[in-house]
C-alpha cells in the first residue's frame, strides 16, 4: 500500500494520475483548485481532496497542514500553465502582461519550491519516498518554442530536478523529472488509448503512455533512481 499526493489533478494528465497509477488499498491526496470527478470513483482506492490555488503564497501551508502527520510514499507535481494564447499562432511575447508572468512564475516555480519543502518531513518517513515532477520538452534545448516565461519555468522544473535529488540522496528519496511532448490532454483518461490516437492520428501522445512511465518509476526499488525521462511525440521534428 501507497499514498500518493497529486498536484493539477483535477483534469488531463493530473487526472490521468489520480485514476491510473494507483492500485486498491492505496490513499490519494488529490490536490486541485476545484473538485475532481475522480473522488467520486469506487475503485478500492481512497481519495481525499485538498482544495488549494497554487497562485496564494499560502497554499503550501493549507497543505501540509491537511496531512498533518501522514507518511507520502510518492509526490508527483503535475502543474503548467502558459501565457495566455500562448499556443495560438498570433501569440507574441511582446504583449505578455507582468502580472501574468510573475502569476505563471508563482504557479509553475516557486509553488513547485516551497510544497515540496514543505512535504518533505512526510516523504522521509517512507521506506523508499519518490518525488516526480513533470516538465516539459519545451524546457529541453532547441525545442523551437517563443514563450520565454512557460519555457523559462519548464527549464526551471529540471533545475529543481538536479539540486532536489542531491539534497535528498541521503534520505533516499528519489527524484525524477519527466518531460512530455503534446499530449492528447483533451482526451479523457477513462476513454483509452485508441480514442486519443484516433483523436489526433497519433500526432500527440496518449496520457496512458505517461501514466505507465510514472508507474514504472514508482515500482523500483529505493537502489534506483530515474534521473530524466525525455518523451517527445514521435511526429516531432523538433526534438
Amino acid at each position: 500500500m501507497k499514498t500518493y499526493i497529486v498536484f493539477g489533478a483535477s483534469k488531463g494528465l493530473g487526472d490521468a494520475f489520480v485514476r491510473g497509477v494507483p492500485q486498491r488499498g492505496d490513499k490519494v491526496w488529490v490536490v486541485a483548485r476545484s473538485k475532481p470527478e475522480s473522488l467520486d470513483l469506487e475503485d478500492g482506492i481512497e481519495r481525499e481532496w485538498i482544495p488549494a490555488d497554487l497562485s496564494e503564497f499560502h497554499s503550501s501551508t493549507l497543505i501540509k497542514d491537511k496531512l498533518q502527520n501522514e507518511t507520502l510514499d510518492v509526490l508527483i507535481y503535475n502543474v503548467g500553465i502558459w501565457e495566455k494564447e500562448g499556443f495560438e499562432n498570433h501569440y507574441t511575447f511582446d504583449h505578455d502582461e507582468p502580472a501574468d508572468i510573475s502569476n505563471l512564475i508563482q504557479v509553475n516555480i516557486t509553488a513547485a519550491i516551497v510544497c515540496i519543502q514543505a512535504l518533505l518531513p512526510h516523504l522521509r518517513k517512507s521506506n523508499a519516498g519518490k518525488i516526480i515532477l513533470i516538465g516539459s520538452t519545451a524546457g529541453l534545448n532547441n525545442a523551437n518554442s517563443s514563450q520565454v516565461s512557460f519555457v523559462a519555468s519548464k527549464f526551471a522544473i529540471r533545475g529543481i530536478t538536479e539540486a532536489l535529488r542531491e539534497h535528498t540522496r541521503e534520505d533516499g528519496i528519489a527524484v525524477t523529472c519527466i518531460n512530455p511532448g503534446e499530449l492528447a490532454a483533451e482526451i479523457p483518461y477513462e476513454e483509452g488509448v485508441d480514442r486519443a490516437l484516433s483523436a489526433y492520428n497519433g500526432t500527440r501522445i496518449p496520457l496512458q503512455d505517461i501514466v505507465s512511465l510514472v508507474k514504472c518509476v514508482v515500482s523500483l526499488s529505493k537502489a534506483a533512481c530515474v534521473k530524466e525521462i525525455n518523451i517527445p511525440a514521435l511526429m516531432d521534428t523538433n526534438i
